[in-house]
């Protein structure tokens, strides 16, 4: 029970009484200073394994200990496997039987082919106004970058950036962009900057999104990070973006 009188605000327990007293300061604000405290509040020591699982979207255990062991992070502890189910992370991951496939082939060189999906709207929006992403896998190392957009239209200018900064960072050019037929790759400006710089164009048949799975498929990793991410924090789903829920 809380209550405010005499300039001060009181939280009492029902069986152990008075627990913190605080004054009310001249904005009209009760700052609670720990000396005021008169009973020990106790929190709950997180286990630094669930911790780092959290930290990453929710990342499996095996993930998390091939991170550990190949020492990808700085400052990650010996993760041990847990069999236990964690419910938020069911609820989150569950996605239907995926489509058969042949063995297709894959690229021995970084920047050999490259694939690409833009996903959104997302509504609500960021903080910063953001309502789409696009993401660029190497098919060979599978490295992922994503760029968060305002509007479609920012696709190419994205790829552009994204083109600039990958090909000075390995001193390799891009061979083959893999994509869908969505606007934002079939632009004529888009069209005539590949063909400038000699970039490949596979582009998926419509309505066939299991063409383009090595996009599909990251975009769904993000999306069930961010859901589970949504449901361990108990966020009501009327604040979820609306392909979520």
């Amino acid at each position: 029970m809380t209550t405010i009188k005499n300039g001060a605000c009181e939280i009492y327990d029902p069986t152990r009484g008075l627990v913190a007293h605080a004054k009310m300061t001249p904005n009209r604000l009760f700052p609670l200073q720990i000396q005021t405290l008169q009973h020990c509040l106790v929190a709950r020591e997180i286990d630094s394994t669930w911790l780092w699982h959290y930290r990453y979207g929710h990342l499996n255990f095996n993930g998390l200990k091939t991170l550990y062991q190949k020492n990808m992070v700085i400052g990650l502890p010996n993760i041990t496997h847990f069999n236990k189910v964690y419910e938020n992370c069911v609820v989150g991951k569950q996605h239907r039987k995926e489509f058969p496939q042949r063995k297709s082939w894959r690229a021995k060189k970084v920047l050999e082919l490259l694939h690409s999906d833009l996903c959104g709207p997302i509504n609500p929006s960021s903080n910063g106004g953001k309502r789409y992403f696009i993401t660029f896998i190497d098919d060979c190392s599978r490295k992922t970058w994503v760029y968060f957009l305002q509007n479609k239209s920012e696709a190419f200018n994205a790829f552009k950036s994204f083109k600039t900064h990958v090909e000075n960072e390995v001193e390799r050019t891009i061979k083959i962009l893999r994509t869908d037929r969505g606007g934002e790759y079939c632009s004529k400006e888009f069209q005539d900057f590949c063909d400038k710089h000699g970039i490949q164009r596979h582009l998926t048949a419509t309505y066939t999104p299991h063409q383009n799975g090595i996009s599909e498929r990251k975009n769904r990793t993000i999306m069930n990070m961010v859901r589970c991410m949504l449901t361990y924090m108990c966020v009501p789903k009327d604040f979820w973006p609306e392909a979520m829920k």
